[in-house]
């Protein structure tokens, strides 16, 4: 890092951007909004000329940056887009255990200035953006009715009944809605397209996962089978120390991707995926309990996608 480089770390609010600035400590705050990020472009011109600018990192945050991020890549800044647990876990590090707005902006830009060699910078992708947000939406529908069954089950009075079941009934048909637009939109991006009838090769694998992969995990076929793993939460990190070894344990990782593709590995298996199926086949008969050779059936299953995604063949032909 440059000595006389400056980050920046902007937090993030539904009506405010606090930002700080590493190394320095000079802060500001403007409004989340075009007249606020107007003000905060001009204001890191006159801070940091151009060849002082080490970069600008923001968290994902629900949606709320990425309007402020997109301004400020217009205006010629580089941007870094950062994840949540990432700064946290820096911060952690550093036995920063208070939280506020204006630490959290401190956090991210010694977070950025810490990992800036590995820090991919924001491009914004409106086709890419619009599928995560149906992709997301969609998840929530399907865990809402998902909930909603569960609670249907213990309930005895009628009239709630009938409630539920006209709510559930609604869900279904916006979740049918979703996935009719999610295949449209899909089908009409040639790169999505392209994706997809790679994917959509590996048995097992149907429109969800890879709508879901396409959206939360564009990094599949750009990254090492282990980095992949990692990021999805199925590769188990090593536990030892001395004389002792716990084994490994995954943790960390994406949520919402791990949650359909443990689905997708469980349709892999009973279609007899044969690399996934007969592994979990194998471990079990070496007395395997059964969640964990699952998780190895799902670790497998992402390294044949990124491999897929990789090579840019058809599963079949996949070597």
């Amino acid at each position: 890092m440059a000595q006389d480089q400056v980050f920046v770390g902007v937090d993030v609010s539904k009506g405010t951007l606090d930002v700080h600035v590493h190394p320095g400590g000079t802060t500001g705050q403007f409004g989340n909004h075009k007249a606020g990020w107007r003000a905060l472009c001009a204001w890191l011109r006159r801070l940091a000329p151009g060849d002082r600018q080490g970069g600008i990192a923001l968290e994902a945050s629900g949606g709320y940056e990425r309007a402020v991020a997109r301004c400020l890549v217009e205006a010629g800044f580089r941007v870094h887009v950062l994840d949540p647990a990432q700064v946290r876990s820096f911060a952690r590090g550093l036995r920063r255990h208070a939280k506020t707005d204006a630490i959290d902006a401190a956090m991210i830009a010694r977070c950025l200035a810490a990992t800036i060699d590995e820090a991919v910078p924001y491009r914004p992708d409106p086709h890419a953006e619009r599928l995560a947000a149906l992709v997301a939406f969609r998840a929530r529908l399907v865990a809402e009715a998902a909930a909603l069954r569960g609670y249907r089950d213990t309930v005895e009075e009628a009239m709630v009944r009938r409630m539920v079941a006209a709510r559930i009934a609604g869900l279904k048909l916006a979740v049918a809605r979703l996935d009719s637009e999610i295949a449209a939109l899909i089908a009409s991006t040639d790169r999505f397209a392209a994706r997809a009838r790679m994917l959509l090769s590996v048995p097992g694998v149907g429109p969800v996962l890879t709508a879901t992969l396409i959206a939360q995990l564009p990094e599949l076929g750009r990254i090492g089978a282990k980095a992949v793993a990692a990021l999805v939460g199925v590769a188990p990190f090593n536990r030892q120390s001395g004389r002792t070894d716990r084994g490994g344990r995954c943790r960390g990782g994406r949520r919402a991707v791990r949650a359909v593709l443990y689905m997708a590995t469980l349709s892999a298996i009973r279609a007899g995926n044969p690399p996934v199926a007969a592994l979990y086949q194998r471990l079990r008969r070496a007395g395997k309990p059964a969640k964990p050779a699952i998780v190895a059936a799902m670790r497998k299953l992402i390294t044949i996608l990124n491999a897929v995604a990789r090579d840019q063949k058809p599963w079949a032909h996949a070597t």
